[in-house]
């Protein structure tokens, strides 16, 4: 299915206009009639067939307004506009959003699928994509079939759909729902970014219950400052039936302000939360906490380390609970859970250091991982990380600053440049390195800085290869290419042991 265009159901249900439009609130109607057959849905221009509706989406580089001639020629039986177009012939509606409108629309195209099945929705800066997957296997565990929808991939059950965005369009978001609904599932747990939210990429989407994990510096190249980062989390919660919280972050009590719904809060630092970690022990294969939940207490072991590992697993088993689930079959699934690819991940390598990798991005992302391993490890800690081009550049001297503070030792390097230039990004980096508690070297070339970070690693070292996670490819201004840390490091390794 194409992101841009839906592809006809077999739904069995008539494709009316009538149908497709009900519950859309539009300003003004031109030669509306709505027995018009429509074939598919569509908002890119160049994939419109005869019949179709096209949708004419205000992007931030195009204007879905421009090519209404061009979607008319392929055929387009009804257009939906954000303002009026000044042709009498032409078969439209003015929409205040049309963004809005594509989600409703998309919906009533797909036959409104969520009301098949319930959904759980996981919105934060960190923590959603390991949230997601524990409450799949709490989910699971209980007997029920689990659809997934985030940044890692996307799974209907034990298959795995591949997937571009934390949170797709409505038109393929709604598509996948669709077919989740003909595999049966009972829920959908995915994650909500702040982009999707504010893009009206969910705004048909009933929520059972909305999940905030934390919120901390990402995403200012798109918002325009926290408060606005922090709004768009808070939206997912006016579409919520119950919502979970994370008692210890900042924003709790300005969220409870806003939250109108039942609330189960979590916390590992605050007794009055409904549930609660407590007396936590971490070492380097994982933490196991007491977990107290309304009348019942019990011991969680996790497989994977670090208090972050904790909140995620709070944020899951609190939703659980919420949804009726037994408080003892989510500390089982919890100790059973092997943890998700990307996050916190030991790469097998036969070698007396360890290599970890882990997708912190943001500099608390980036805080919490290193903290975590500072808690356990016996030897030196090697941190490679660089940031993302075309992204927030205020976040790449914090990042520089946290890696050299609580690091032993740095490699700086390239991510996902992008369409900038990797040496001004690491140079942004540099200047937050004032005065370094660690001596650092600076490597543009991914690959060559890994080499290099496993070249002087020493027996009981750890290397941390931060930013990448499960992402098996780099973003460069030339193009994708394929670049899977896993098999760097076995390859750079490699190289290294035939050179001793």
């Amino acid at each position: 299915m194409s992101a841009e265009c839906a592809e006809p159901t077999s739904g069995g249900y008539e494709m009316k206009l009538e149908k497709l439009l009900s519950g859309l609130s539009y300003i003004k109607a031109f030669n509306l009639d709505g027995e018009t057959e429509i074939n598919k849905v569509c908002f890119d221009s160049r994939k419109v067939e005869a019949g179709d509706l096209f949708v004419c989406i205000e992007g931030f580089k195009s204007d879905g307004h421009k090519y209404i001639a061009a979607a008319r020629e392929a055929g387009a039986a009804f257009f939906v506009c954000a303002h009026e177009i000044g042709d009498d012939t032409l078969p439209y509606i003015v929409c205040e959003n049309t963004r809005r409108a594509l989600s409703v629309i998309s919906a009533n195209y797909y036959d409104n699928p969520t009301k098949k099945f319930k959904v759980i929705g996981v919105t934060g800066t960190n923590g959603k994509t390991s949230t997601t997957y524990m409450l799949k296997a709490i989910l699971e565990k209980a007997g029920f079939k689990v659809g997934l929808i985030g940044t890692n991939q996307n799974m209907i059950g034990k298959k795995v759909i591949p997937t571009e965005h934390t949170t797709p369009e409505s038109l393929e978001l709604q598509g996948l729902f669709f077919e989740m609904a003909k595999e049966g599932v009972d829920f959908v747990v995915m994650e909500v970014s702040s982009h999707s939210l504010t893009l009206n990429r969910v705004d048909s989407v009933d929520f059972e219950v909305g999940i905030f994990t934390n919120l901390t510096q990402d995403h200012l190249d798109f918002h325009k400052d926290m408060d606005d980062y922090f709004m768009a989390k808070a939206k997912l919660f006016s579409q919520s039936k119950i919502a979970v919280i994370n008692r210890d972050d900042a924003r709790y009590d300005e969220l409870m302000g806003i939250i109108k719904t039942p609330v189960y809060s979590y916390s590992i630092n605050h007794n009055d939360a409904y549930a609660a970690a407590k007396n936590l022990r971490q070492k380097s294969s994982g933490v196991d906490y007491e977990l107290l939940i309304g009348n019942t207490i019990g011991r969680v072991s996790l497989k994977i380390p670090g208090r972050f590992s904790v909140y995620n697993s709070l944020a899951a088993i609190t939703a659980a609970v919420a949804l009726g689930l037994d408080v003892a079959l989510t500390r089982e699934a919890m100790t059973a859970f092997r943890g998700v690819v990307g996050r916190a991940e030991l790469v097998p390598i036969d070698a007396d250091f360890s290599v970890m990798i882990d997708y912190a991005h943001t500099p608390d992302g980036l805080e919490n991982i290193i903290s975590t391993i500072n808690e356990y490890k016996t030897g030196r800690l090697i941190t490679l990380f660089g940031c993302g081009g075309d992204r927030d550049p205020d976040k790449r001297p914090k990042m520089g600053r946290i890696a050299a503070n609580l690091s032993d030792y740095c490699v700086i390097t390239s991510d996902n440049p992008r369409t900038e230039d990797p040496a001004k990004i690491i140079k942004d980096i540099v200047k937050g390195i004032k005065k370094p508690s660690c001596p650092y070297k600076v490597i543009e070339n991914r690959r060559e800085a890994i080499h290099y970070a496993l070249s002087i690693a020493k027996k009981d070292d750890i290397v941390l290869l931060a930013g990448k996670g499960h992402e098996p490819y780099q973003i460069l201004k030339t193009g994708t290419i394929h670049f899977d840390e896993r098999e760097v490091v076995a390859e750079e390794y490699a190289k290294i042991k035939a050179m001793e």
